[in-house]
C-alpha cells in the first residue's frame, strides 16, 4: 500500500488553515485550492482576477514541483470563482499554463472563498 505523503513547496504561502499544501499518494499528487496570496506578505495580490488567477497558478506550480510534478503531468482540476462571469479572465490565463494537452477540468462559481479571494484553483497530478 502506497504511503501517504506531506507536500509543502519551500517559501510557499503558509495555509490558512489546518491543511497541508499537497498530499502525495502512491504516483498521485493532490493539491489543496490555491488563491492568489503572495507568500512574503500573507495577503492577496491587487488587481483582481487576472493577477489572482496568475498567482494562484504559480503557487499551485510550486506545490506540483515540491511533490515532484509539474503542469505537464495535471489530470484534473477544480477552478473555484467568485463569480462566473470571470470565466473567460481566467481561461486566458490559465491557458498559459494548461499546455497542448490540457488536463480535465471544472469550473464552479461559489459563494465565497477565503481571504476574499475571487478565484481557487487545486488539482490531481501524476508524479513524473
Amino acid at each position: 500500500m502506497p504511503e501517504k505523503k506531506v507536500i509543502i513547496p519551500a517559501g510557499g504561502a503558509k495555509p490558512l488553515a489546518p491543511y497541508s499544501p499537497g498530499i502525495q499518494y502512491g504516483q498521485l499528487l493532490f493539491t489543496a485550492g490555491q488563491i492568489g496570496l503572495d507568500p512574503a506578505s500573507g495577503t492577496l495580490v491587487a488587481g483582481g482576477v487576472g493577477p489572482e488567477t496568475r498567482k494562484a497558478l504559480e503557487n499551485l506550480g510550486a506545490v506540483l514541483k515540491a511533490g515532484g510534478s509539474s503542469f505537464a503531468s495535471l489530470l484534473k482540476v477544480t477552478v473555484f470563482l467568485a463569480d462566473i462571469n470571470d470565466y473567460a479572465a481566467v481561461n486566458e490565463i490559465y491557458a498559459e499554463y494548461a499546455g497542448e494537452q490540457p488536463p480535465a477540468r471544472s469550473a464552479i462559481q461559489v459563494a465565497a472563498l477565503p481571504a476574499g479571494a475571487r478565484v481557487e484553483i487545486e488539482a490531481v497530478a501524476a508524479v513524473e
